[in-house]
């Protein structure tokens, strides 16, 4: 539990500090971030804290904070957005409200100082030097190559899309309003110094943003200043505010954040549509024609409500049967929205198959594994026959980045390929295999094998060993 406001020596009540649990004092040590593997990087972001302790303690449940006396540590963080970074960015054309947001709270309500059309450096230097307002710049992993290499290494660890917004705020101002997120949230301050008060959650693990009234949100549980080099997680849900104290430089921090929509009732409203679909084809039951009328009435019928009760049971029955749990759209909205690999040159290698071509004696390995997803579904195109399942393999691979987390100018179709529900076992061998051999895959004719191969090579998921 959070520690009181605690006396200070001179017997006066000092505000709330953040409890032991949360604050972690770090030594000095290695402070290059580890992007060996997704939960590498992860560890190294998090350090000294470890992933296990982090996921058992604080993920979910509450704030951690992480204050690092680490020079180079804080001058890699200033490295991965800076105020004068605005310049460029605006010269590539930057617009309000898409790329840029102008802002400043005022009597605990967020006023918006947006222009219209294209954001010029000029005039936002001059609203953030005049009127004191926060910038916000949206997703800018889509131009800083740093930022695009941390998060595509997060969205492999979480399996869950990661965004971020940078925010600088001039010195004697504050942003935006106390409120809370529906995102998991990670800070990374990188210039400057914030002072942050963090409350007690209204609504735990909140599925939405709202905005919170100063005077209902009682006293901070945490308060706290970050400076370049610091982290700071919260849950979803948590209340939050923060600040540039007057008489210092001003403030920038990366948001970086994942876990929207990402919850139990996320996932079974997905998954049990499928699982829906695959029963009613074994059970008459659920094929039975509803009452008459029972749409035209006004409560749901106890008669109703009975026979949906039994229908759940049997698909919970189902359920705990099978190993073959479907995801009908989060797997595929995850791949298809995601950033693509980070790579340095030619974005070519990631859409041209190099290498031997594969044949039947050839030992293949899965490559990217972490940008795949295997899932099965009604065939999409359906012919006049009744609708069969098929495979997905999906893949980021060819995802734009520069229109990652932009909602509507994002992808509107996932990269991949399909395949007869068949070749189920022997993409699965390939899937949990380092390498296997062509010619040992579970399908029934050499010609099958090789078509298989060829067509997960032509998209860069396989290569030959």
């Amino acid at each position: 539990m959070p520690k009181k406001a605690k006396p200070a020596g001179n017997g006066k009540e000092e505000g709330p500090v953040p409890c032991k649990q949360v604050k972690v004092k770090a030594a000095a040590g290695p402070s290059i971030l580890n992007f060996d593997s997704p939960s590498g990087l992860f560890e190294s972001l998090i350090s000294p804290i470890k992933t296990e302790t982090f996921f058992k303690e604080f993920w979910e449940q509450k704030p951690l904070l992480i204050q690092r006396d680490d020079p180079a540590l804080a001058t890699y963080y200033q490295s991965l957005f800076r105020l004068t970074d605005l310049k460029s960015l605006c010269s590539r054309g930057m617009y309000y409200g898409r790329d840029v947001n102008v802002c400043r709270c005022v009597n605990g309500k967020k006023k918006v100082l947006n222009k219209d059309g294209k954001a010029h450096f000029l005039q936002l230097r001059k609203d953030f030097d005049q009127k004191r307002a926060t910038i916000q710049f949206h997703q800018p992993q889509r131009f800083k190559d740093e930022l695009w290499r941390i998060q595509e290494k997060l969205e492999c660890f979480f399996g869950s899309l990661v965004g971020s917004n940078v925010y600088i705020t001039p010195a004697g101002s504050q942003g935006l309003p106390p409120h809370y997120d529906d995102v998991e949230v990670f800070i990374l301050q990188l210039e400057g110094e914030k002072h942050w008060r963090l409350y007690h959650p209204t609504v735990p693990l909140a599925r939405e943003y709202s905005v919170e009234a100063e005077d209902k949100i009682g006293r901070p549980a945490h308060e706290f200043m970050l400076k370049p080099g610091d982290l700071l997680y919260f849950p979803r849900g948590t209340i939050h505010q923060a600040d540039t104290p007057p008489g210092l430089a001003h403030s920038t921090h990366v948001t970086i954040s994942t876990y929207q929509n990402n919850s139990w009732g996320d996932f079974l409203l997905d998954t049990i549509s499928g699982l829906v679909f695959d029963t009613a084809k074994e059970d008459v039951e659920l094929r039975a024609g509803i009452p008459r009328q029972l749409l035209l009435q006004v409560e749901t019928t106890t008669v109703a409500t009975r026979q949906l009760s039994g229908f759940l049971r049997t698909l919970a029955d189902r359920l705990e049967g099978t190993k073959e749990l479907l995801s009908s759209d989060m797997k595929k909205d995850f791949v298809m929205h995601r950033l693509p690999p980070y790579y340095m040159g030619d974005r070519t290698a990631l859409s041209t198959p190099g290498g031997k071509l594969p044949r039947l004696d050839s030992i293949v390995r899965l490559q990217l594994k972490d940008h795949i997803v295997l899932t099965v579904g009604p065939d999409q195109n359906p012919s006049d026959k009744a609708q069969e399942k098929m495979v997905y393999v999906y893949h980021s691979l060819k995802n734009r980045r520069d229109i990652h987390m932009m909602g509507n100018e994002e992808e509107t179709e996932p990269h991949g390929l399909r395949f007869p529900l068949s070749h189920l076992d022997a993409l699965k061998q390939i899937w949990n295999s380092s390498a296997i051999s062509v010619k040992d895959l579970k399908l029934p004719t050499d010609e099958e094998k090789e078509s298989l191969v060829l067509s997960l090579w032509t998209e860069c998921l396989i290569h030959v060993v």
